[in-house]
């Protein structure tokens, strides 16, 4: 009795940390929603009352709306590209055997690991080499560098799961590698496609380091709001980082939601 006892007070004990430790790291997003909606101009205690006038000026702002559209055109561009290459170099690590597989794998995973202000600079200097500087596809190209680590990681996860001889069986039964890559890998790997696609969006809609560097005039809603702290702090800004924060937390709980599914389906179908 006094080790169920100790057993249910050690799991409240667990539940309260992690509770704790989740508020402590979702504190500052937690402030900048809540003053977000206040009416004051400056952020403050007491609360100056709940607002809708902040979010409206984002609205009704040119350059936010811009750095909006330009945000969704890079996201979704990124995904694709890196959910594309991040199965192309998945399926090349898990079907093939060649000289430098190791060091395929280890250049794809390298990006995400080194500083952004590093990596920002190096791509500026190429960049500008080769008179891609300061357009909009210059930085979908550089967040597809980042992007297509995650999606790499995501499909070959799931591929380990694919039996060794179960594409060979199509083959062996007239199919062509085309079309047992077609209607056998690509529907098993259907969930982890999906899921590549909202991680990479997400990692896209946050970057602004590199966005920064490389995209000129070209703002992305992360370097609007580095541009807006630059000059007069303008209570627009939590406004606008409250936006970014909901995009990309429901774009990470889409792609654990698919995860989860290709996690879950083993089981399901062993029961």
């Amino acid at each position: 009795m006094n080790r169920m006892k100790l057993q249910k007070l050690s799991r409240v004990a667990q539940y309260l940390w992690l509770g704790l430790l989740f508020a402590f790291i979702a504190m500052p997003m937690l402030i900048i929603v809540w003053f977000s909606f206040d009416a004051n101009r400056y952020p403050g205690i007491p609360w100056g009352g709940f607002s809708l006038q902040w979010h409206r000026a984002i609205l009704e702002d040119e350059m936010v709306l811009g750095a909006l559209v330009n945000t969704l055109v890079v996201a979704i561009s990124t995904a694709v590209i890196s959910t594309a290459l991040g199965f192309a170099a998945a399926y090349l690590d898990y079907r093939y055997r060649f000289r430098g597989k190791a060091t395929m794998a280890m250049l794809i995973a390298i990006p995400p690991a080194i500083p952004a202000t590093v990596l920002g600079m190096a791509m500026l200097a190429f960049l500008s080499r080769i008179g891609m500087l300061g357009k909009l596809e210059s930085i979908i190209a550089c967040h597809a560098v980042i992007a297509t680590s995650f999606s790499m990681a995501i499909i070959r996860l799931r591929l380990n799961e694919l039996g060794a001889d179960l594409e060979q069986a199509a083959w062996n039964m007239g199919a062509s590698p085309i079309v047992g890559l077609t209607h056998v890998v690509l529907p098993f790997c259907k969930s982890s496609l999906i899921a590549s696609f909202f991680l990479a969006a997400a990692v896209s809609f946050d970057e602004f380091m590199i966005a920064w560097f490389v995209g000129g005039m070209n703002e992305t809603l992360p370097v609007r709001i580095l541009n807006l702290l630059q000059g007069q702090v303008s209570p627009k800004i939590n406004a606008i980082g409250t936006l970014v924060l909901l995009v990309s937390v429901v774009l990470v709980m889409l792609a654990q939601r698919f995860m989860g599914v290709r996690a879950g389906r083993p089981a399901a179908m062993s029961a």
